[in-house]
């Protein structure tokens, strides 16, 4: 897992981009984490003849971000590379793919120790290919539903203990020999050193499970995001959140933002990347939901100064609590997200209620 902060970094990496009917945007922040590990692509329109497709990944690397960084850079090129996927035969030419850059990395002895989860889409006029390996995660939101999810590649899951256990190991503390806490990842080339065994009977394999599906005009958005994300957020809650912000604003970058302050704020110590792909479908502002939203704005700003005032001593984490215990009865916090997506106006009523004060005084044990 590695060494954490004493502080965590809280500052994001963003990126937004639009082509072919599609929206996106990305943003990553390293979190507690000593170093950042994660890595991205986004590319809306790829090279012709699939200039109407369009690609997408979220790369979270463990001991170390090498071989993440890698597969950012070459793993789209090795995909459209590939004679089967040349061909049409488009499910069988991401699976070759990801093998091909696994043997590559391995040829090259690019990084023994290091590896990294891949979770990719494919966004072709009528179908979305979704390939996952490891435990980040791609979710399908559509008619107002987590419709889709990956499954997440956790050495527990008795196919995967099944295979560990014939390629001669085990499975300790939830982790393959105890240490690895993935048992599909591009790279770790220590658990696949079985010279009798092929690349996907290893204790780690590269294999991704590939899913087709067919385009609707009721999807609404693609959520790809690392398991720093996932650890403490379900799927339903991001899909819900996301869907409620969308009715009160178009600033993307406020929404992805806000969902990984939610789940720093929910205790991820993790890396945390959020890829969100908006589709045509999805929903669009509404003047009846920003009003509301902003009255509910109005009463967590008036509950915050009604604390303050009642406790002129406190520090900042003694006013969350209290806030925390005051609005489990508001009924319209925003879904999935509760308080925490309301913590800015916490913090800056608080500031305002506190301008003289040192700056120890604002620190939020998270």
């Amino acid at each position: 897992m590695g060494g954490l902060l004493e502080k965590p970094s809280t500052d994001k990496e963003i990126e937004l981009g639009s082509g072919n009917g599609l929206r996106y945007c990305v943003s990553s922040m390293q979190g507690w984490r000593m170093e950042m590990e994660d890595a991205h692509t986004a590319v809306c329109s790829l090279e012709k003849p699939f200039d109407f497709w369009s690609f997408f990944a979220v790369y979270d690397g463990h001991a170390g971000g090498r071989v993440a960084t890698y597969c950012a850079e070459h793993l789209l090129s090795t995909i459209m590379s590939n004679e089967q996927f040349a061909r049409g035969h488009y499910v069988a030419g991401i699976r070759a793919a990801f093998l091909q850059i696994d043997e590559d990395m391995r040829r090259l002895s690019y990084d023994r120790s290091g590896g990294t989860t891949v979770t990719c889409a494919l966004v072709s006029p009528d179908k979305i290919y979704l390939a996952n390996c490891g435990d980040s995660r791609v979710v399908l939101s559509r008619n107002g539903l987590a419709e889709f999810s990956t499954s997440d590649h956790k050495p527990t899951l008795p196919l995967e203990r099944a295979r560990i256990v014939r390629a001669g190991g085990s499975v300790m503390i939830q982790r393959v020999n105890g240490i690895l806490a993935v048992s599909r990842a591009l790279g770790d080339f220590d658990f696949k050193c079985d010279s009798s065994r092929s690349s996907c009977e290893q204790l780690v394999s590269p294999e991704p499970d590939l899913t087709v599906l067919e385009r609707k005009q009721t999807d609404e958005f693609l959520v790809i995001a690392c398991d720093g994300i996932w650890d403490v957020m379900s799927s339903e809650d991001v899909c819900a959140f996301i869907r409620s912000r969308l009715r009160v604003t178009t600033n993307l970058t406020s929404i992805v933002n806000t969902v990984l302050d939610i789940c720093l704020h929910k205790g991820s110590r993790d890396n945390m990347s959020l890829l969100l792909l908006l589709l045509p479908g999805a929903p669009t502002v509404n003047a009846d939901a920003m009003a509301e939203d902003q009255r509910l704005d109005h009463t967590i700003e008036q509950l915050t100064l009604e604390v303050i005032q009642k406790n002129a001593l406190m520090d900042f984490d003694e006013l969350l609590v209290l806030m925390n215990a005051m609005t489990r009865n508001i009924t319209n916090l925003p879904p999935g997200g509760g308080i925490n997506a309301k913590y800015h106006i916490i913090e800056r009523v608080f500031h305002e209620a506190n301008p003289d004060k040192p700056p120890e005084f604002f620190e939020y044990n998270y």
